[in-house]
């Protein structure tokens, strides 16, 4: 099993809206970065688990966690000339680009903030958390998963909401 980290914008696609889609699934399409699709397609497998990270938010933050429940395939996005994510070169006999299906697991009480993470020694290496880093798909070490979601975890008797 490996670990993942997905960033999105919420106000295009926020964990919330995953909550709410059907079977609380949806396809990870609008990947146009080649090595976040290198690793959609060659190394993204059923049942990775992925940290679901809020982009341009106040603040950005990893907001849950999914699954990884299908496994990579051409994202049609990038053929429709009317989708954002539209790519001239990509064609359904070329198809460049790619995506996975993710499934929700979990919302946290609260939104984990990039300055809280960074005062965690365990995090200190993340990918998230590196100068400059921008890519929308990173690898994530388990133990950096395993930080997070001890941060995410409330105090016992404090209720959360597991999906």
């Amino acid at each position: 099993m490996k670990y993942w980290l997905l960033k999105t914008e919420p106000e295009s696609f926020s964990i919330q809206d995953l909550a709410a889609a059907k079977d609380q699934t949806t396809c990870w399409d609008g990947v146009r970065n080649y090595q976040a699709r290198n690793f959609m397609r060659d190394e993204m497998r059923v049942g990775d688990r992925v940290l679901f990270y809020h982009s341009n938010a106040d603040p950005p933050a990893i907001v849950g966690t999914a699954q990884v429940v299908r496994e990579a395939y051409a994202d049609p996005t990038a053929w429709n000339k009317a989708d954002h994510h539209f790519d001239p070169k990509s064609s359904p006999d070329n198809p460049i680009w790619q995506m996975v299906d993710i499934q929700l697991d979990e919302i946290f009480p609260r939104p984990l903030g990039l300055d809280e993470l960074r005062k965690v020694p365990t995090l200190k290496n993340m990918e998230l958390l590196r100068r400059g880093s921008r890519l929308s798909v990173q690898p994530v070490k388990k133990s950096e998963f395993d930080a997070v979601l001890k941060l995410a975890r409330p105090r016992p008797g404090v209720a959360h909401k597991r999906l």
